[in-house]
């Protein structure tokens, strides 16, 4: 059978600092504001691949996620195109205070390179370069 979709238009999100995650991506990453809705409230960011929806959550205390007993996203991996730019990204985060959970390292035994860290609203996001 076909696929019946060709990849991701947008991936939202519920953060609970939404001026501070998207500036995490503006600001930090390099990605693009793309539009506001201040009334929903929500900013929309893009790379230039993927958009994401940061929607401000609407409560004061909103759960935090478990990755192993909830149900939901686990961790957004995110495309890097060299070892060089998950090095750089590595460094920014460090230089920003940005929660590691761990530096560049291998993954899945081959030449692959990974990072993990924590946005602003504790969602966490992963650097992957898949490796030569």
């Amino acid at each position: 059978m076909t696929p019946m979709t060709h990849g991701a238009h947008h991936i939202g999100l519920t953060v609970t600092r939404l001026e501070e995650s998207a500036a995490f991506f503006t600001g930090l990453l390099g990605w693009k504001e793309v539009h506001r809705k201040p009334d929903y409230p929500a900013i929309f960011v893009s790379d230039g691949h993927i958009m994401l929806t940061l929607w401000a959550a609407q409560t004061e205390q909103p759960g935090t996620f478990d990755r192993k007993a909830n149900v939901g996203l686990h961790h957004l991996a995110l495309a890097v195109d060299s070892e060089e730019s998950l090095r750089r990204i590595h460094q920014k985060l460090v230089a920003h205070g940005v929660a590691l959970e761990f530096a560049p390292e291998t993954a899945g035994g081959g030449n692959a390179l990974h990072l993990m860290c924590y946005e602003p609203s504790g969602i966490r996001l992963e650097f992957f370069w898949p490796g030569q």
